[in-house]
Order: C-alpha cells, then structure tokens, then sequence
C-alpha cells in the first residue's frame, strides 16, 4: 500500500512539474519517504510487532476458550522431560497465527506484494503454515503430541517446496529465465539461478541446472522442519527466527543495490531483491511481538502452524537472495537441532547406542542440569553470533 502510495504521489509530481504547478502532489512531498525500502522495512517491523501485542492477548483467549491446549508427551515417551515440562500442559498452542497473520498484514500495507520476491516467500509461508495449521488442529482434536503423519507432513512440504522452486527458477524477474536483461548477476557478468554461490568465492562454485529445482525444494522442505524442531523451548525458535530474518533482511538489502552487491561486496544482485527485506523486517517484528508472549513461562505456543511457516519463509528468503549455503551459518542454531536428530536417530539404528540424552539438542543440555530459561538465553546469544559470522563473510575476499 504505501509503495503504490509512493507510485501515485511520484507520478503526480512528476505531471506538477512539468506543467509548472505547485498542486497536492507538492504539498505532501513527505510521501517520497516511502520510496525508500528502509523507511518501509523499519515501518513494517513497528507495524507487526504493535499488531502481535494488540492482538496476542485476544488470540490467546479465543484459543483458551476453544479448548486448543498444546499436548504434552506422556512420561512412558520422554520419561524426566515429562516432569520439567508438566507445567505446560494446557497452554494454548496455534499461536503462530499471530505471526502469520501480522507478517502479512505489515507486507501487504508496507511492501509491493506483487514483487515476485515478496509474493514467493508469502506465499510459501502460508501454504506451510496452513500445513501446520492441520497438524496442530489434529493434535488438539484428539489430544495426542502426534499430528499429521510424518510421510503425509513431508509430501505436502515437498508439493510446496517444488511450486516455489519452480516459480522462483521460471519466473524471470528473479532467474531471467527467457530475458537476460532480468535475473542475478556477480560483479559485472550475468548468473544464472541454477549457480549456487558462497561469500568466501566471488564466483559461482558450480551450477546444478535444472536440479537446482528438487535442490530448492529440499532447502525450503529441511529449513522448515529444523525450525519445527528448534520450536520446543518457550521464545527459543522465536528469537533464532529473529536473528535469522534480520540477517537475511540485510542481505536482501544489500543484494538489491547496484554498487553494494556488484563493485564493493561482490554479492548475487538483482534489481528486485531489495523489497524482500520489507517482508523480512516485518518476520522480526512479529517474532518480537510473538516472543513478548511466548518468553518464559509461556502464555501462548508458536505450534507447527508457525514453526513450519517461519522454516518455509527463512529457507526460501535464502534462496531469494542467492545465499542459500550461507543459511548453514546464519540459521546455525536450526542447523545445530536438525542435525542433533539425524546423528541420534542414526546412531540409535546403527549401534544400538544414543549420542545425546535425548534429541533435538536443546533437550540433552535441559537433561544435564541446565534450567530452561539458560538453554534458551544460550542459544540466543549464539544465534545472534553465528548470524554476525556469516554477515561477517560477506566481505572478506
């Protein structure tokens, strides 16, 4: 809305000045402030986060009052968990509607939603929040921690993850497919989207061609099952999603300006990009706005409605702006967890024996003696660490 505001008041301007009057368009030339995506971006942020506290409260209560408790594993499945989360039994989950709704709302009003960043990464974000969204109704329905089948929750990831991928692959705009004069380019040549790219090397490291399309897929499919697996601390994968999007909004940002991207970084740029850090911006104020509920002791639970919607948005906003291996660093802690039940499960079937007191990670540490609000605080601050390393890459030749 306020980008077609500024659309509107420029081409009126524009149409004073060369007719030589001084008209509407001249009194409100305080609207050129929204031509700019930082104004915007900082707009967007304010905007969610004021939407996540007006409304937290409401929502809470409605998911109270329809009975939408957060089941809890059973002491037969998590034996000493059991008793450290007892207290949460109960507590409303659903709650990532509040940020699903609020990113949207603040992209709408602040962004131009039809920019093909923008409107890849919303639309993903939603269509993986709807899957959790069925996950979470299937929970509380019938009072049971399991949802949606694993095999089931997978498919419906990888249908999702295969449209955007296939959109951001044909779309020119993004990968100049069928018009060079569209698309990436680093430094002064042009790159195709199938590259895939690293900080550390100012060219591209190889090119996947048409498999870049399943590779796509697989980074948004595994992004938002690691951020589902990080959700199960009170505010712990809230405020990793906040590090995580800020550090991607940068890099949107940069990657969107000629001189940055191309002459002093040496960075993936497209002309475009830069509106996706509007869209970004607004994830960190809802993640502020949900976090101001959801610290510790918890009044309101994410549940998978938005775990796997904030995975969805961050791990194909990483692919937007061509860093998607930088994800490995920035999304460090969504790594850390998604790797912790891979190495367990897999030593479990292979030597009959555990790495971890139990997985995902952040459970072992609460095993061994931590409280939850240390593992949670820990975890932050090396979130906020791995997020200046990888921005930190940017610039080293």
């Amino acid at each position: 809305m306020l980008y077609w505001i500024y659309q509107y008041w420029n081409d009126a301007f524009i149409a004073e000045k060369k007719l030589g009057t001084q008209g509407w368009a001249h009194t409100f030339d305080v609207l050129n402030l929204f031509r700019y995506i930082t104004f915007r971006a900082a707009v967007a942020c304010l905007l969610a986060f004021t939407v996540s506290i007006i409304a937290g409260p409401r929502v809470i209560r409605k998911l109270i009052s329809l009975k939408l408790g957060q089941p809890i594993r059973t002491a037969d499945e998590v034996h000493k968990l059991a008793e450290l989360h007892g207290g949460k039994i109960g507590t409303p989950t659903m709650g990532g509607v509040m940020i699903l709704g609020s990113v949207l709302l603040a992209t709408i009003i602040c962004s131009n939603p039809l920019n093909p960043f923008v409107a890849v990464c919303a639309c993903t974000m939603g269509a993986c929040g709807l899957l959790g969204f069925c996950d979470d109704y299937k929970k509380v329905k019938e009072k049971k921690s399991d949802g949606v089948s694993s095999r089931t929750k997978l498919f419906w990831q990888l249908v999702i993850g295969l449209i955007a991928a296939t959109f951001i692959y044909f779309k020119k705009e993004i990968s100049g497919h069928g018009d060079a004069s569209f698309g990436f380019q680093l430094g002064a040549h042009p790159m195709s989207i199938d590259a895939i790219c690293f900080p550390l090397f100012k060219e591209p490291i190889m090119h996947l061609g048409w498999l870049i399309i399943p590779f796509f897929a697989i980074i948004i499919v595994g992004c938002s099952n690691a951020v589902n697996l990080t959700d199960g601390l009170d505010g712990l994968a809230t405020g990793c999603t906040i590090t995580t999007a800020l550090a991607y909004s940068i890099l949107a940002y940069l990657a969107g300006h000629y001189f940055l991207a191309t002459d002093y970084l040496v960075i993936p740029h497209n002309q475009y990009i830069g509106e996706l850090a509007v869209f970004l911006m607004a994830l960190v104020g809802a993640g502020f706005g949900f976090l101001w509920f959801n610290c510790h002791p918890a009044k309101v639970f994410m549940g998978d409605t938005g775990s796997l919607a904030i995975g969805g948005a961050i791990g194909t906003a990483a692919i937007a702006t061509k860093q998607e291996l930088l994800l490995v660093i920035i999304g460090g802690i969504f790594v850390m967890e998604a790797m912790s039940v891979i190495l367990q499960v897999g030593s479990f079937k292979l030597r009959k024996k555990r790495i971890f007191r139990m997985s995902p990670i952040h459970h072992h540490f609460e095993l061994g003696g931590w409280h939850e609000s240390q593992v949670i605080i820990r975890f932050w601050l090396l979130s906020i660490m791995f997020a200046l390393f990888g921005l930190a890459l940017l610039k080293i030749r």
